[in-house]
């Protein structure tokens, strides 16, 4: 993502910048490690990536293909998101009333945005839509070390942050467009059903010719790396195929992690192992640094109580009506203990990189200043860095309360 314009001829070399961008990638999650998992890795790649880019020390940015190295990190953040999302989590009652407690906080964010604010009704809805997000992506690494993501308090954050990472990539195409809504409905339904047919092809082409499934698996390795290539392939596709709906590029790489699960699902080729490496080992992290470079630190030093008031509006918004729900609306899996329906609210709340997608649309369309988009990914990064850590000193200290009353 690029909040500004690329560094200039006199900028560091894309070789040099790409240095720079390995370095901390390799640091990040040495130094998340050594504080326990408090300091996520991807905010020490944001932070990093705002401190030596153009704003501060000029070491790197993000010119010269590099921000196409991180337009395809992107890209495969949400291939990956797609990939992990369970098409179960969104349906039954549990699942509805997710959907519809996202759509009261799109509604409440939007309320709150623009008394607040009293900016133009297309940058509300900006906003809002980057207010309501969940970084489901982000979480799941933390759930995952915490140990919770078999529990009631886990399934309950998987299945608001599935709907909390759809609804925003499906309202940024709908909303954040030219054309008028129902205009963009019918596109976004048209692209579904070009998906959908995408998807289609190498399923059938798998299920009636039993040979390509078994030369697929001769060719996995070495070399060939056939399927992780076709998965590539599938990426791209689907990217270029938003792109020339004229819909953003999230989207489509959404979609095809939606359709990769498919095909894994269907019995062929397990790819996800290779993925993640090329993803969170290169791609992702390039993606996330690139990002920081965009931050204007002395825009967001410059403007703390903004900053401040996105991060309380992200909890008020996201938060609290996750946890009214919680408390309130029966669903038939409703969190008993009050303790996890606070942590339930606080992992809903933490969004960032849905957060960083509408800010680089926002800014490229005009809707958001680079100043406020800064401010609005640094609020971003702050809710990953304190909302699960808020959550997961809530759920150690509920342990040591209830380990006595075992005893």
């Amino acid at each position: 993502m690029e909040l500004l314009a690329s560094a200039g001829v006199d900028g560091p070399s894309p070789i040099v910048s790409l240095f720079w961008i390995a370095l901390i990638a390799v640091v990040a999650p040495v130094v998340a490690r050594l504080l326990r998992g408090y300091l996520p890795d991807v905010v020490i790649l944001l932070v990093a990536g705002a401190v030596l880019g153009p704003h501060v020390l000029g070491w790197a940015g993000p010119g010269g293909g590099v921000d196409l190295v991180s337009e395809l990190g992107l890209g495969m953040l949400f291939l990956l998101a797609g990939y992990e999302l369970d098409p179960q989590l969104l349906r039954g009652r549990s699942g509805h009333t997710a959907w519809l407690v996202w759509l009261v906080c799109l509604v409440f964010a939007f309320g709150i945005v623009m008394v607040a604010t009293n900016r133009s009704t297309a940058t509300g809805i900006a906003v809002a839509i980057a207010l309501t997000s969940t970084a489901l992506g982000t979480l799941l690494p933390i759930l995952k070390q915490a140990g919770i993501v078999d529990s009631a308090l886990g399934r309950a954050v998987m299945t608001h942050g599935a709907v909390g990472e759809l609804g925003p990539i499906v309202a940024m195409s709908v909303l954040l467009t030219s054309r008028d809504v129902g205009s963009a409905v019918v596109i976004v339904l048209m692209f579904f059903v070009a998906a959908v047919l995408v998807g289609l092809i190498p399923v059938r082409m798998l299920d009636r010719m039993p040979d390509l499934g078994s030369a697929l698996a001769r060719l996995g390795g070495g070399t060939s790396q056939l399927p992780v290539r076709g998965v590539v392939l599938l990426l791209l596709v689907l990217m270029v195929l938003a792109e020339e709906f004229e819909l953003d590029v999230v989207l489509g790489a959404f979609a095809a992690g939606m359709i990769l699960r498919r095909l894994i699902a269907a019995g062929h080729p397990d790819v996800d192992a290779s993925l993640e490496a090329i993803g969170y080992g290169l791609l992702i992290p390039v993606f996330f640094v690139v990002s920081g470079m965009g931050i204007d630190v002395a825009a967001v030093s410059g403007h703390p109580a903004l900053w401040l008031w996105f991060v309380v509006t992200i909890a008020l918004a996201r938060g609290l009506p996750v946890w009214l729900s919680e408390r309130f609306l029966p669903h038939g899996q409703n969190l008993a203990s009050g303790r996890e329906r606070v942590q339930l609210a606080l992992y809903a709340a933490t969004g960032l990189p849905i957060i960083v997608a509408v800010a680089q649309v926002a800014t490229q369309t005009g809707l958001l200043s680079t100043e406020v988009a800064s401010t609005l990914v640094a609020a971003g990064a702050t809710t990953v860095l304190v909302f699960p850590l808020v959550a997961r000193l809530i759920g150690q200290r509920g342990a040591r309360t209830a380990a006595p009353a075992h005893e």
